[in-house]
């Protein structure tokens, strides 16, 4: 029965979160509270429905390895660039500053030089999840404070990567023996992460182009997960955290021709994640420690938010952001994140004691449950900070630098083509869509922009740009797929106009009514084919001129 008490822990972790995180979704507009409170109450510190401190921390690194890996499967250059020179280089100052000025600040407080870069180091980074989620539901992602936002954490995320090798070294006792540890942990590393983009760039699209379409789908979400475990486990192996081999597995996927469906295929399982990541946090935390010290740890937590909301100011300041939306960037971007977690329990029982630790922790699950609140008055307080008038934030948009398609096509067989070569004569900027990695890197060799995808995905239609496109065309065969996706665009853009094919006759009505605005039905088209032609060898002189000439 002993080996069960994990998966028993995970179910009541997630009964508890679904149960609170339900409630605070209904009055606070956020479930993760609730699933850091579900955490709290069921952990070892309160309840005690989940006993072993050692079973939470290993689920505190599982939630952070799987979330982090979905995290990863966002990152990419190309995203990174098309944010614009702004958040790149206000995140890259405000890793550096923040860094250095909390670090700072934990030496004068009198730590060790070590204690206080492992310090500065976790609280430089935010919550990616808490903060994207809350942008994403409010619908501010592609505003300007979404951008700046959005840069910084990439760049946050990014900067983990050296900030676990040097949390690694600094937990050597000896000098030697760290500057030992970090060169065998980059060597391994890198020998890891080259190992994983053969795999994931070039040998695995080679192997599975070689089955068929649709069964390429479920095993690039098997190579994903199977890749993701390899790369934890490799990590773990290397001496290097867990959950950071997650995360440059989703980087590395993130390249791959399947990354876009992979995404939306895991979709689902986020919410999984992020639920078992932050309960887990949340039974760290000591509820009984917290009051007790509830002025010192408020304290630390109001010193925290406000330090980190001028710094990251500051910094997309420098990097020549608007004032009110680099501020209100700022104050959403102030909590402590998921990666200072793991910083954090690197150094539990060396560089930080049992007391400094639960002070960070508790700090982190405050800053976290008032992240929601933050978000939402963020622009007025920026605009009461800065006294200037709404009207400025208010006014600026944050655009993508990539070109919005005015068409998308879902579907290259025989007859999306014909319509491809139409769109591209006509010169309608067109995005194309097919579940068949050989029929998408075809179109690419013909010049057109196509990804591997299901327009099944609200994820995927995102990623083509139905925002902004005029038209969507569905030629995919399968009435029942035709209707869904119809509906799907109907709801995600109901600006845009959907052109789809019927291959039967008897599913016109059916399609129409899931949203279709224009229908071609593929047996009454056939059937004038066929009448034309006969017509034309019977009759020729009652022929269209211009028809009998073809």
């Amino acid at each position: 029965m002993e080996s069960w008490s994990v998966l028993v822990d995970i179910a009541l972790l997630l009964a508890g979160s679904l149960v609170l995180g339900a409630l605070c979704e209904q009055y606070l507009r956020s479930a993760i509270v609730g699933y850091l409170l579900a955490g709290m109450m069921l952990g070892p510190n309160a309840l005690r429905w989940i006993q072993s401190v050692d079973e939470v921390t290993l689920l505190a690194e599982l939630g952070a390895s799987l979330l982090l890996f979905s995290v990863g499967l966002e990152f990419s250059w190309p995203r990174l660039r098309s944010l614009g020179s702004i958040p790149l280089r206000g995140g890259v100052t405000q890793v550096i500053g923040t860094t250095v000025v909390m670090g700072l600040g934990a030496f004068l407080l009198d730590h060790s030089w070590k204690s206080a870069a492992l310090l500065g180091m976790a609280l430089a980074l935010s919550s990616t999840a808490s903060v994207l989620k809350e942008l994403e539901m409010r619908g501010l992602l592609e505003s300007v404070r979404g951008g700046y936002s959005v840069g910084v954490l990439l760049l946050q995320d990014l900067a983990v990567i050296p900030f676990v090798l040097l949390a690694t070294t600094l937990t050597q006792s000896a000098e030697s023996s760290a500057w030992l540890a970090l060169g065998r942990s980059i060597g391994f590393g890198l020998l890891a992460v080259a190992g994983l983009y053969v795999l994931f760039i070039h040998v695995v699209p080679k192997v599975l182009g070689i089955l068929p379409g649709q069964g390429n789908r479920e095993l690039s979400v098997l190579t994903a997960i199977v890749g993701g475990l390899a790369s934890v486990t490799l990590a773990h192996q290397a001496g290097l955290s867990p959950a950071l081999g997650a995360f440059i597995a989703g980087m590395l996927l993130a390249y791959s021709p399947y990354a876009v469906q992979v995404r939306a295929d895991l979709s689902g399982l986020r919410t999984l994640f992020v639920t078992i990541f932050f309960s887990s946090i949340g039974a760290l935390g000591d509820p009984v420690w917290m009051v007790q010290n509830g002025v010192l740890v408020l304290g630390v937590s109001l010193l925290i938010f406000g330090a980190k909301s001028v710094l990251t100011f500051g910094a997309l300041t420098v990097a020549g952001a608007r004032g009110v939306s680099a501020l209100a960037a700022g104050i959403g971007l102030a909590q402590i994140g998921e990666f200072s977690f793991i910083l954090a329990g690197m150094g539990r029982g060396t560089l930080l004691s049992e007391r400094m630790f639960l002070l960070l922790v508790s700090a982190a699950i405050l800053t976290m449950m008032f992240t929601p609140l933050m978000i939402g008055v963020g622009p007025r307080l920026a605009v009461w900070i800065l006294g200037k008038r709404g009207k400025e934030y208010r006014s600026l948009s944050f655009s993508p630098s990539h070109d919005q398609p005015e068409a998308i096509l879902i579907g290259f067989g025989p007859a999306g083509a014909v319509v491809g070569e139409q769109l591209r004569e006509a010169r309608v900027a067109t995005v194309i869509l097919d579940l068949n990695p050989k029929t998408v890197e075809r179109a690419r060799k013909l010049g057109y922009q196509a990804m591997v995808g299901d327009g099944l995905h609200t994820d995927i239609l995102n990623h083509a740009g139905i925002s902004g496109a005029k038209v969507v065309i569905i030629t995919v065969p399968t009435p029942s797929v035709t209707m869904h996706i119809a509906q799907l665009v109907r709801s995600v853009a109901p600006e845009a106009h959907v052109v789809a094919r019927s291959r039967f006759h008897r599913h016109l009505t059916e399609i129409q009514a899931a949203g279709a605005h224009i229908l071609v039905d593929e047996e009454t088209e056939v059937g004038a084919s066929i009448a034309h032609a006969v017509k034309g060898y019977l009759r020729p002189e009652e022929s269209d001129p211009v028809d009998a000439s073809e």
